[in-house]
């Protein structure tokens, strides 16, 4: 008797509550089909399974994906309320939830085995940053341009950046900082520095 194989949908709206609070119903169900090829590729038994870094697996990126969620949200509110700036509410949520997508791809050899069912080679690797595959993955599902050029999060990737890519990218630095600090009393640049890898 084998096991059933996991219901990679059901995992992601368990675990990204905040997919819910997008408003257009269009693009919450192209987040979940992203996290569900990510998974599928990634072979993943549970997106709880991947870790925040190749290096941090006390922290999951379920949880660092949705902190970056909450605070983008959270500083787009008072950009909006406090400077009278107009972000886009879905395009940030939607960017944020795919931001680290690509790390069901990257992050496979820096797990136990019992963690993953069957990567697939063509996907599964750490040779593309988690950033650049998470952007193709949201590119395959037919996420709007305004999500797609949001998700690369590194300095000079992306040429143009809009005021939601900025958000992504703070949240994210914010985040990352909460939890190197937590996990290891380091600051994300010192981290960066000591590992030489940018794995956010």
């Amino acid at each position: 008797m084998t096991d059933d194989p996991p219901n990679y949908e059901a995992q992601v709206r368990d675990a990204f509550p905040e997919i819910r609070d997008i408003e257009d119903e269009d693009l919450r169900e192209r987040v979940v089909e992203a996290w569900t090829l990510g998974l599928e590729r990634g072979g993943w038994k549970d997106v709880s399974d991947i870790p925040y870094a190749w290096n941090i697996h006390e922290v999951t990126n379920v949880e660092h994906v949705r902190g970056v969620t909450r605070i983008a949200v959270e500083s787009a509110e008072q950009q909006r309320d406090f400077h009278g700036a107009d972000p886009d509410f879905d395009v940030i949520r939607a960017a944020c939830l795919l931001h680290d997508v690509g790390k069901c791809y990257e992050y496979v050899d820096h797990v136990d085995e019992e963690r993953l069912l069957d990567p697939d080679p063509r996907y599964a690797s750490e040779e593309i940053p988690h950033s650049l595959s998470g952007y193709a993955l949201s590119h395959e599902v037919g996420c709007p341009l305004a999500v797609q050029r949001a998700i690369p999060h590194f300095l000079g990737e992306v040429p143009k950046r809009t005021l939601e890519a900025e958000l992504v990218k703070s949240a994210n630095s914010a985040s990352s900082n909460a939890i190197t600090q937590s996990a290891m009393g380091i600051t994300l640049q010192e981290w960066v520095e000591k590992y030489s890898q940018t794995s956010e």
